[in-house]
């Protein structure tokens, strides 16, 4: 009998514990996203959020999310639980040891290489082995950040990577001892963003936050002069005074401005005048900026008040298939030629669609075959992002009015500047003038079957 209990704890001590099964994932995406837009405002749950209303530690839902071993099934159970799921025995596996000194793996096995993949969530990491540069762009944003006044412009469609080269032009900056700041107009409340007042407030605070520095506001804002004029005398008087060094200051999702045509028109002539400034006056060659938005500006906007005509413009382009097949290689996969060239056809060389493909074939939930096969259907693994595209255009009517347009036409059809600038931003068309079509086949398949039954293009 003491035999056996030894062999008994043993054989606990070795066990690794449960991991989701790809379905189970989804169902668990699924139910989040759900959550998010009933309960959050669409806006996607932090992992500290998750981590909140699961009553688990930030570590273990990370390892929940990414399918690592080590959390058990009561763990699984509560976390569904929260929202308001039941686990099924099909929504989980085990996870068996191997022969000593041989990794515990799961059916189905991961790439034979001994690499740690990592889900692709925002920013690609600073540290990641899975980045990869398309060149020449990133030589030409570090050489141009280190002129005095520079202005860098990053524009291209959602989850094409604009985050990730703004944090590695930082990083460069960072390098040669310059002061950096970043700056998400996404975390702007609706309140601050109505009034123009609240919002250069709002900024100068986090410019004033990110050179940890105290906030002296009530010193230099003078109603006499207005809230333009007193930002200006802000940085000018305090914040680069504080500094000998550049300072490099990111802006991203600048785009979060554009429906707020007056508040816009007055903060983008403010960072036009910044930039011309350092033309003739020393103090503000110290100040670099890096501007990242999505769409394309389809505000009025003088053209000399307007920070998007001068500068280094940077488009990011697509991947391609050597682009695709090279990550593959770092993640431990044999991708052939044409599953690489099919699967950029697939997503239109999305870099977080050929990531999130990847990480799935990785993992060995899926074969590339049958990603080429079933990516079209709410099932697969692109159902969270699908349903995440579809309700955002729900919650603007014209604009899913407009895009039923585009996917029932059998050629490119004509949009107003808006909505065409919008699809665009958001990476559901591909632009030709004013001429918009589908910008890949995954988004005509599943759009498609969304809208079939809906007559004459309207909603």
């Amino acid at each position: 009998m003491i035999v056996l209990q030894a062999q008994h704890k043993e054989k606990d001590k070795r066990q690794r514990g449960v991991i989701l099964t790809l379905q189970g994932l989804e169902k668990l995406e699924a139910a989040k996203t759900k959550a998010e837009f009933e309960q959050n405002s669409g806006n996607r749950y932090t992992l500290e959020q998750i981590s909140d209303r699961t009553r688990l530690a930030v570590n273990t839902v990370m390892k929940i999310y990414t399918r690592e071993a080590g959390v058990d099934r009561n763990t699984l159970k509560r976390c569904f639980s929260a929202f308001s799921l039941i686990l099924e025995p099909s929504d989980y596996a085990r996870v068996f040891p191997q022969s000593d000194g041989v990794k515990a793996s799961h059916t189905p096995p991961k790439p034979e290489k001994d690499i740690e993949l990592e889900l692709p969530l925002g920013q690609v990491p600073l540290d990641s082995s899975f980045y990869v540069e398309r060149q020449p762009i990133e030589s030409q944003c570090y050489k141009t950040i280190l002129q005095p006044g520079a202005l860098i412009r990053i524009q291209a469609p959602r989850r094409m990577g604009k985050t990730s080269l703004m944090a590695r032009i930082l990083e460069k900056a960072a390098e040669q001892g310059y002061q950096t700041i970043a700056i998400n107009f996404q975390l702007a409340d609706r309140e601050i963003v109505l009034d123009l007042d609240k919002f250069l407030r709002w900024f100068c605070a986090n410019v004033g936050l990110g050179l940890q520095l105290e906030n002296q506001m009530a010193e230099y804002w003078d109603e006499l002069f207005g809230s333009q004029l007193s930002c200006k005398m802000y940085f000018e008087e305090y914040l680069l005074a504080a500094t000998d060094k550049p300072i490099v200051l990111a802006l991203d999702d600048i785009d979060r401005l554009f429906p707020y045509s007056n508040l816009a028109s007055d903060f983008f002539g403010l960072l036009r005048s910044w930039h011309e400034e350092a033309k003739n006056r020393e103090i503000w060659r110290k100040l670099r900026l890096v501007v990242v938005h999505s769409a394309e500006i389809y505000i009025p906007l003088s053209a000399n008040r307007s920070p998007f005509n001068v500068g280094l413009p940077i488009g990011l382009p697509p991947f391609n298939s050597e682009q695709v097949q090279n990550l593959a290689k770092r993640q431990g996969l044999d991708l052939s030629a044409e599953n690489a060239k099919q699967l950029v056809a697939l997503v239109n060389g999305n870099p977080y669609l050929i990531r999130l493909a990847l990480y799935h074939i990785g993992l060995g939930d899926v074969t590339p075959e049958q990603v080429l096969q079933t990516s079209g259907i709410a099932a697969g693994i692109y159902s969270d992002r699908l349903q995440r595209e579809l309700w955002n255009l729900q919650q603007e009517p014209e604009l899913l009015a407009a895009f039923v347009r585009v996917v029932k036409s059998s050629i490119p059809v004509e949009l107003g500047l808006v909505e065409a600038s919008k699809l665009e931003g958001m990476g559901l068309v591909n632009l030709q003038g004013n001429l918009a079509a589908v910008s890949c086949q995954l988004y005509w398949e599943y759009f498609g079957d969304r809208f079939s039954s809906i007559g004459g293009g309207c909603v």
